[in-house]
């Protein structure tokens, strides 16, 4: 019983003295004992000498991030501000640094942010501060690491998270930008505009082509139903001439009553001299002569045109 009774007052004492200590997970203890550094006690259950020993300190080895606004001048004098976000860490075999060769880690990070991008920013233009933020993020962290590894801390990113122009510089820019979109759209819409009245152009002159084509081709066929019925005269004992201004005749009686019937005027002035029947004879055959060859000349430049898009087809395969 008394045995007992010793070991829960020993432990009583232990417990009243802060004998046992805990350190959570991702976190590290210095341990220091008469005043001077002992150990580091990592994630557990610890037990301290009392009295003798003491905890010092704990230490985050969790990635802790600073955020740190800059404002500084470009190269082309405007004022702009930049968050910088830096992202650090503690390793496990670099707390004993750590804790005692830094004593403000924050403030340390801080001023090298503030020499680094006013080293780097009134270097460049703004628009080259847009452009280039990964290079001045890179800078950042370059320097970091090289400035605060002695100190036992592991720069892991460096980031350039805002830009912010002054807001005279900011609206001005806005208006620039508005007024390129203005006049790119403008001359999307005039070359719209243009492919347009091109195509158009295009149409037209292939729908006179046709309709001139459609033409000839019609009195090219008149002239050999003409033929045919000459021929049909000729067998019958009538010869070329007297056949041709019978045709001629009956399509002018037929003409006649065609605009008889869908004419609003009774009055039709027709020529009634002797030679008419002649000179419509012989202006009819000019007529259908001159149709055939605009239709073949029409064709055999169809046909030349259609060739030099083949040559030209074969030319750009090779």
């Amino acid at each position: 019983m008394d045995i007992f009774l010793i070991a829960a007052i020993v432990i009583g004492l232990l417990i009243f003295t802060g004998s046992f200590f805990t350190v959570r997970q991702q976190s590290a203890a210095v341990l220091e004992r008469l005043g001077r550094f002992s150990s580091i006690r990592g994630p557990g259950f610890h037990v301290k000498v009392p009295f003798i020993d003491r905890v010092a300190g704990k230490v985050s080895l969790k990635v802790q991030q600073l955020d740190v606004n800059v404002e500084t001048k470009t190269k082309d004098n405007v004022f702009v501000k930049l968050k910088v976000g830096v992202q650090f860490a503690v390793g496990p075999d670099s707390v004993y640094d750590a804790f005692y060769k830094l004593d403000n880690p924050y403030e340390q990070i801080n001023s090298y942010i503030f020499d680094v991008v006013r080293a780097e920013v009134p270097k460049m233009k703004l628009d080259d501060v847009f452009e280039r933020k990964d290079d001045i993020a890179n800078a950042i962290k370059a320097e970091l690491q090289d400035a605060m590894a002695s100190y036992g801390y592991n720069i892991v990113k460096a980031l350039v998270t805002d830009i912010d122009p002054d807001a005279t510089v900011k609206s001005a820019m806005n208006r620039i930008n508005a007024a390129e979109r203005e006049k790119l759209a403008a001359e999307y819409e005039a070359e719209a505009d243009r492919i347009r009245i091109v195509a158009k152009a295009k149409a037209e002159a292939e729908s006179k082509r046709l309709q001139g084509q459609g033409i000839a081709d019609q009195r090219r066929e008149i002239a050999k139903g003409l033929e045919e019925s000459v021929d049909i005269l000729n067998s019958v004992g009538i010869n070329s001439q007297e056949a041709s201004a019978l045709i001629v005749v009956t399509q002018h009686y037929d003409t006649l009553q065609s605009m008889g019937e869908n004419a609003n005027s009774n009055l039709i002035m027709l020529p009634n001299a002797p030679s008419a029947g002649a000179d419509m004879l012989s202006n009819m055959t000019a007529s259908f002569v001159a149709s055939q060859q605009m239709g073949e000349e029409m064709k055999a430049a169809s046909a030349k045109q259609k060739s030099a898009k083949a040559k030209e087809k074969i030319e750009l395969k090779r």
